[in-house]
């Protein structure tokens, strides 16, 4: 019999919840059309499930500290965040282009969101909060890149437990160097853009549904187990040839 895990638990509880991170490199008092890419989507998310949650972070309002764990110490804020990551159906970090990747804050999310694999770990199953998470891209900015910041995000958040249905990169692009951005530019009125905001919207809503009624039964705990086993006769194997060739290699 599987054994759901705490995060599975916590997900279950209530309307959807849609966590969106915003990783402009702005503050809150400066407009950001990163999150009025967002807005168009909560609003699409919330047209399909009005009772659904939605929540846009700016991140760059907090102090969030360089690192890999999930608490870096005094002054570090990334933990009010992990919080509202715990508990979200649909996951969703956006972020503008600079010079062709994804920005710093989203590269520092992903960073940190490195350790969620490694000390808040369900105990029973040992999955990470992010199991039973589907998620999305939003993307802006006037240069390409943007197949590339979806690419290596979602590379990154597979590795971190999140589910990716289909058809869930969201993205404005503008000319290439400087002109009017995606809220001056009217990126809201682009076909193209309306459309793929309908798609992400439905196909979040469909696999969180279905995740939340089906979660994943896989005990990474135990598999984690077997691997460190694995590990101890690998790490005897290697000490003795190491040795054997500082004993035996000719000078």
């Amino acid at each position: 019999m599987s054994v759901e895990s705490i995060f599975h638990q916590a997900k279950s509880k209530g309307p959807l919840y849609a966590l969106f991170l915003n990783c402009t490199l702005k503050q809150s008092r400066e407009t950001s059309n990163t999150e009025a890419l967002c807005n168009l989507l909560a609003d699409r998310l919330k047209a399909h499930e009005p009772d659904i949650e939605t929540e846009i972070v700016r991140v760059a309002d907090y102090n969030i500290l360089p690192g890999v764990s999930n608490d870096e110490g005094e002054g570090d804020e990334w933990p009010k965040i992990l919080k509202k990551v715990e508990r979200c159906n649909i996951f969703i970090p956006a972020m503008p282009i600079w010079m062709g990747v994804r920005s710093s804050i989203m590269q520092r999310v992903i960073e940190r969101l490195d350790g969620t694999t490694k000390t808040v770990m369900c105990e029973k199953t040992g999955q990470f909060p992010l199991y039973g998470s589907v998620c999305a891209c939003v993307v802006t900015g006037n240069e390409d890149g943007t197949h590339n910041c979806v690419a290596n995000t979602f590379a990154n958040l597979l590795h971190f437990g999140v589910t990716v249905p289909p058809n869930t990169d969201l993205y404005w692009v503008g000319d290439a160097g400087p002109g009017a951005s995606y809220i001056e530019a009217g990126g809201d009125l682009s076909p193209y853009v309306r459309r793929n905001a309908e798609l992400t919207a439905l196909n979040l809503l469909f696999a969180a549904k279905l995740l939340r009624d089906n979660p994943y039964p896989i005990n990474i705990a135990e598999h984690n187990k077997t691997m460190m086993e694995r590990n101890k006769v690998k790490m005897a194997a290697m000490k003795q040839a190491v040795q054997y060739m500082r004993d035996n290699m000719p000078s």
